[in-house]
């Protein structure tokens, strides 16, 4: 239980002193004193939080009384009482003595102790604000370092040269030009086919840059209707259309001196692209329902995967719009252009996969990165991504084998298939051959996905085991790294 707060009554007049006791006692600790010598004795032994002193008292007044104990005692909250004949000679020294409060007499119990509340109130926040001043500048360091590490990470994970890729893969390239380009303040425009990097690609171009210490913000710019996108970029102000209840900051304003990123812009309508150019040409936004331009600096990094060219030569994009955002263009090649990449990015959406889940895995089989890789990923890295997640969560294994693939990944696993899918559409093939084809295909994805196991294969197929075997052999069907039961 917390002590109650003391109360210094300073007045040589007894019965004074007993009726400002008798108001305050059942909320404060009152100390009395009958002159200024007596109450800076009592000061000095013993903690006081509030000074209640009269103005008039033998041999110094209660201002110059006061003057002392704010140069001794700056914390305690000082109140002076006094009649209308001493008013000037308080207000005039109000400031020179740190004075709370002024209380006319005759004063009113109720009044009184309202006010000592208040003046003990202060003194709680003071002591308060001195408490967590001295906390805060002690964890400054340990803040700092904080900040410092949440930096260094983010940096680490956008940094290119940790971009899972191998020593002939074609994004060595395109990652040379981005550390070559990085710091340069000009637009940069991203394309390629969905799900191939372009926001990791942006985060580390500006991480790289000299805005590395600002903020880093990402729009897509097909998730949302012009309305509700201009109010998103450019905030608004509150009653600027049905349901903007309050002010909002938009996110140009939040990435003042760092770097914004526009996902899919070239699917940004005719009259959105009017209000972005004028941003971008001017180096101000103006928040809806404001007529007050605010001045911004921000990096443009935009990203899409259409032919802007095409759209613009259509009439469907702005020209001056793309010149404003391609001063540099960098493209993004798909999955299927970069399959020795596969088994690095393979294992380390694993390892993501792992800590998401909690589910230890000790990595793939041979034959299931053989499909992998074979595999032409149209949804490129997301696609990877979602079937290792999906493997992973599925997996009563130590290793993930090809029989937790998804069908169409499996049946991507035949080294042979464009070569077998020419074959069946080839006019001059014979249906025979053509059927063989289709037996050979379905027979192996089969048997990946009962973990060769013969028997159940057979099972499915509705053949016996012997039968299984003599199609085995015609086809050569073999398991690489071992024999099925």
């Amino acid at each position: 239980m917390n002590p109650m707060p003391t109360v210094l009554v300073v007045d040589d007049e007894v019965r004074s002193q007993e009726a400002l006791r008798r108001t305050l006692e059942d909320d404060f600790e009152v100390l009395t004193g009958s002159g200024a010598e007596e109450a800076l004795g009592l000061m000095e032994r013993e903690s006081v939080q509030v000074i209640l002193c009269d103005q008039r008292m033998p041999g110094q007044t209660g201002v110059s009384f006061l003057k002392q104990v704010r140069e001794r005692w700056p914390d305690a909250v000082r109140i002076i009482i006094s009649g209308y004949t001493d008013s000037e000679d308080i207000i005039a020294g109000i400031n020179d003595a740190g004075i709370y409060q002024f209380i006319l007499k005759p004063w009113q119990p109720e009044a009184l102790l309202l006010a000592v509340r208040g003046a003990a109130n202060v003194y709680r926040l003071q002591r308060e604000n001195e408490r967590l001043g001295l906390e805060l500048r002690a964890s400054e360091p340990v803040l700092r370092k904080r900040v410092e590490a949440k930096r260094y990470v983010a940096r680490q994970a956008s940094d290119v040269d940790r971009l899972a890729r191998s020593p002939d893969s074609p994004l060595n390239a395109l990652c040379d030009t981005v550390k070559r380009v990085s710091r340069y303040d000009i637009p940069i425009l991203l394309t390629g086919e969905s799900g191939t990097g372009k926001e990791l690609l942006a985060r580390a171009i500006h991480y790289l840059s000299n805005r590395a210490e600002k903020a880093f913000v990402v729009e897509n710019c097909a998730a949302l209707p012009d309305q509700l996108l201009e109010s998103e970029l450019f905030g608004h102000k509150r009653g600027a259309y049905t349901g903007a209840y309050e002010d909002r900051v938009g996110l140009f304003q939040q990435a003042d001196g760092g770097t914004i990123f526009l996902d899919e812009i070239g699917e940004t309508s005719a009259a959105f692209q009017v209000k972005l150019l004028r941003a971008l040409q001017e180096g101000e936004i103006r928040p809806v329902g404001s007529s007050r331009p605010l001045s911004v600096n921000v990096r443009v990094i935009s990203a899409t995967n259409r032919d802007l060219e095409q759209d613009v030569r259509s009439g469907r994009f702005r020209e001056d719009l793309y010149y404003r955002l391609a001063t540099l263009t960098l493209h993004l090649p798909p999955l299927r252009a970069r399959p020795m990449d596969i088994p690095l990015i393979a294992n380390r959406v694993l390892e993501q996969a792992m800590l998401a889940l909690g589910k230890s895995s000790e990595g793939f089989t041979e034959e299931t990165m053989e499909c992998l890789t074979a595999y032409r990923w149209p949804g490129n890295v997301r696609e990877l991504q979602n079937e290792i997640f999906r493997m992973l969560a599925l997996t009563h294994g130590p290793k993930l084998g090809a029989e937790l693939l998804s069908s169409r990944v499996l049946q991507a696993g035949a080294e042979e298939e464009e070569e077998d899918l020419g074959l069946i559409a080839a006019a001059n093939g014979s249906l025979r051959d053509r059927l063989e084809v289709l037996e050979a295909r379905l027979l192996k994805e089969t048997l990946i996905r009962h973990r060769w196991n013969k028997t159940k294969a057979a099972n499915e197929l509705g053949l016996s085991r012997v039968g299984l075997r003599s199609k085995l052999s015609r086809y050569g069907l073999e398991r690489k790294n071992g024999n099925g039961q």
